[in-house]
């Protein structure tokens, strides 16, 4: 019968112990469960005693090393709830959260939850977002998720539970870059003749002169509003948590919280002196029932905040008045940046205009415009030299 032995390993690195069956096998923890805490020992084994010896030295320096990769049974479903409650509930917003969840319920883990996370590769992902393409969603919405994922595996390669992020092995679909539909010249005085007298004339008149995006006009306050400078403070937002019914909130607009000023024409301004002067009367009619606690510009008879679906849904049953039931009020922001180049403005002031992270952004979305004013300059240098000629003949 086999002698058994429990010796310690180099270093009191581990145990190792001679099996019944007379072979050896060695006991060493290689590192710890990110959900539990708990340590993770790993079985080693060979023939001879000095043969595990010689396997769990090795191990024990690649872990020095920080090149071992400890086994663990972690799925990515699991680890994709630690690394939202770890890593996402207290660092993101609440929107941004929501929307996060929404994806990963939804897309990723009915697709590769139940795999190990170490056993992920790039196949794997790519036959996820092949899917995303296949069911018909867009490449926008294939890419969220993408975004969302890489960063779950990045936390989880900076956390030494993977080698690689598989998300870098996988190839998203190209975006198709869908053409923007501002108001026309035509269009424009028959859109504002059709908002005259509506509840949301003064929030539709903004969107269209100032270039503000539906939750930055109906989270915008009074105290952002500068008449005698003439200029407008955007830092926060109107948002909705993305889940059943969630609730309305003020966040800031950008992630970093820094404001963006804006100078918009005077017709702007007029609209605004408009919409306080309705305010008011609304709020003596209202009395004690008026309830106004973020000071919006924007509110219905008792001073409540609009809401997004009902500003969107109006707004679309004005847009088929007028012959354009494709137009949503996002196109009041691409009608106002269209009117400013138009106008001559650079694209740097458009960028500051719009709130746009960079002037490339800027220049791929409005680049049709761009190229009108390509040709613009081109002809005001032809006229330009025309005079010259025509000065010396």
């Amino acid at each position: 019968m086999p002698r058994k032995s429990n010796t310690r390993a180099a270093s009191g690195s581990g145990t190792i112990r001679q099996r019944p069956d007379g072979t050896w096998e060695g006991r060493l923890t290689v590192g710890s469960n990110p959900g539990t805490g708990r340590p993770v020992r790993k079985s080693i084994y060979g023939k001879t005693q000095t043969e595990v010896r010689k396997k769990m030295t090795a191990t024990q320096r690649a872990i020095d090393n920080g090149t071992y990769q400890a086994p663990d049974k972690t799925t990515v479903s699991e680890w994709l709830d630690i690394w939202m409650e770890t890593f996402c509930a207290s660092k993101v917003k609440p929107l941004t959260y929501s929307s996060y969840a929404v994806a990963i319920k939804k897309h990723i883990k009915p697709s590769i939850g139940a795999l190990r996370l170490q056993a992920v590769r790039g196949i794997h992902v790519q036959k996820l977002y092949n899917g995303m393409t296949a069911s018909g969603l867009s490449p926008k919405t294939v890419k969220n998720v993408a975004a969302i994922l890489h960063k779950a595996f990045s936390v989880a390669l900076k956390q030494g539970l993977i080698q690689a992020n598989p998300c870098d092995a996988a190839e998203l679909p190209k975006a198709t870059h869908k053409e923007i539909q501002p108001l026309t010249d035509a269009e424009i005085p028959l859109f504002l003749e059709a908002i005259q007298g509506h509840p949301f004339e003064g929030a539709y008149a903004l969107c269209l002169f100032a270039g503000l995006r539906e939750g930055e006009c109906l989270g915008l306050s009074w105290d952002q509003v500068d008449f005698d400078a003439k200029r407008i403070t955007i830092s926060q937002q109107l948002q909705k948590e993305k889940k059943k019914g969630g609730r309305y909130y003020i966040a800031p607009t950008t992630k970093s919280g820094k404001p963006r000023q804006i100078e918009p024409p005077e017709i702007a301004f007029q609209y605004l002196r408009t919409e306080r002067k309705r305010q008011t009367e609304n709020r003596l009619a209202a009395g004690p029932l008026w309830s106004n606690p973020d000071n919006l510009v924007f509110t219905n008879e008792l001073g409540q905040h609009y809401a997004v679906p009902t500003f969107y849904g109006k707004f679309k049953r004005i847009a088929a008045s007028i012959g354009r039931p494709d137009a949503r009020p996002h196109d009041l922001r691409h009608t106002a940046a269209t009117v400013a180049i138009a106008a001559g403005a650079d694209i740097k002031s458009v960028q500051d205009l719009l709130g746009h992270a960079t002037a490339s952004f800027t220049l791929n979305v409005y680049a049709h415009t761009s190229d009108q004013m390509k040709k613009d300059t081109a002809a005001r240098m032809q006229s330009y030299y025309d005079n010259l000629t025509a000065k010396k003949a």
